[in-house]
């Protein structure tokens, strides 16, 4: 009876406090998933996919990442879906592991019907899916990234690594913008690699050469390095951008090297320094605006923002009147306006993206602009 109360207060508990799980035939076999949308939710919205690790849960990456705060507050739907359960009864995404020889089942198609079918039952944006996840989610992420980039437009894996032979065997139909975070101390997916399958995961390059196999992949020419901003010391982490861009079809390749951090979703746990989930998003809205590598801003009803680069002001090539916000690259507001003209001359030199409002057609344009 205890047992029963147990398993009870459980199903309760995640179902009421986290999110209630759905169904979804795949395959033969159902499927469960939590899907969570913010209140009047446009009609077209992106679609972020958030995944679990090993041995870990729907329920808990929703919790653990707060992600829905952050569909909130930037209007997207959000999906936490659920790995099925391997012998040793732990949750898991089939990404190949050492330890499951004999695991069939094709994850990578169960989340491709899964986002199809949200974006028709949601009335969801078809080009703007993307997908993000922690460790054995985040190498779901590159498996994405291989075998679903006609779906999955971006993905961010945190704490993730790609595995030898998805890296022998990626042929992807598109290439996508790549992200990840990881922490140099991490003790489950070592920061340097695992070329011998020492932990028992398979074999698997260093963090650096899984970036360098997507950049070259994209064949990005530019490569920058810069300490993001530490407010916080006492974390024992800082965290090191590494961009790779200048590509043929501008995506850029991202890594956050987390110095110090270890096997979690900084913001989260471990480094309090960045929002892994903002800076998810942040990343995704980068790509869906096309504003990846993009110095030649121009938007859909060919509004100019010009000059850029500039070392002072910039202005919005139309009469209108609009509500301007400037952000920094880690989200941050550094401005905010009405007009078409804004100056920059007090700004630090970097990339900003500046979104303007027109009341009137209820549109936003999204542009990035370098202060120099």
């Amino acid at each position: 009876m205890k047992n029963f109360l147990l398993i009870v207060l459980s199903f309760l508990y995640s179902n009421f406090f986290f999110g209630q799980y759905s169904l979804i035939e795949h395959n033969g076999e159902t499927r469960e998933y939590i899907y969570y949308e913010p209140e009047n939710l446009p009609q077209g919205a992106p679609l972020v996919f958030v995944m679990h690790g090993y041995s870990g849960d729907a329920s808990g990456i929703e919790n653990y990442s707060n992600m829905n705060s952050i569909a909130d507050e930037k209007g997207f739907a959000v999906c936490y879906p659920r790995g099925t359960q391997d012998n040793d009864g732990n949750r898991f995404w089939n990404v190949g592991y050492d330890f499951h020889p004999d695991e069939t089942v094709d994850d990578v198609s169960f989340l491709v019907q899964l986002a199809n079918y949200l974006q028709q039952a949601h009335n969801l944006s078809s080009e703007n899916t993307f997908a993000t996840g922690m460790s054995n989610g985040g190498e779901m992420c590159y498996m994405l990234a291989c075998e679903a980039s006609v779906t999955f437009k971006a993905v961010v894996s945190v704490a993730g690594m790609m595995l030898q032979d998805i890296m022998n065997t990626c042929n992807p139909e598109n290439l996508i913008p790549i992200f990840e975070i990881h922490g140099t101390s991490d003790s489950v997916n070592f920061y340097d690699g695992d070329p011998s399958s020492s932990g028992g995961w398979g074999a698997y390059p260093s963090i650096p050469e899984t970036i360098d196999y997507w950049s070259n992949l994209n064949n990005c020419s530019s490569f920058t390095t810069e300490n993001l901003p530490n407010p916080n010391s006492n974390d024992g982490s800082y965290v090191v951008k590494e961009r790779h861009y200048d590509s043929d079809n501008g995506n850029e390749i991202w890594l956050y090297k987390v110095v110090g951090g270890g096997h979690d979703w900084p913001g989260a746990e471990g480094n309090m320094d960045i929002n892994t989930s903002l800076e998810a998003w942040l990343f995704f809205e980068l790509s869906m605006n096309n504003s990846l590598s993009s110095n030649n801003i121009e938007s859909t009803n060919n509004i100019k923002l010009f000059p850029n680069p500039t070392n002072s002001k910039v202005t919005l090539s139309s009469n209108k009147q609009y509500e301007i916000d400037v952000y920094d690259l880690l989200g941050n507001k550094v401005m905010e306006l009405t007009g078409n003209t804004i100056n920059m001359s007090y700004l630090s030199s970097a990339t900003y993206i500046i979104k303007a409002f027109d009341k009137i057609g209820q549109k936003q344009l999204s542009y990035k602009v370098i202060k120099k």
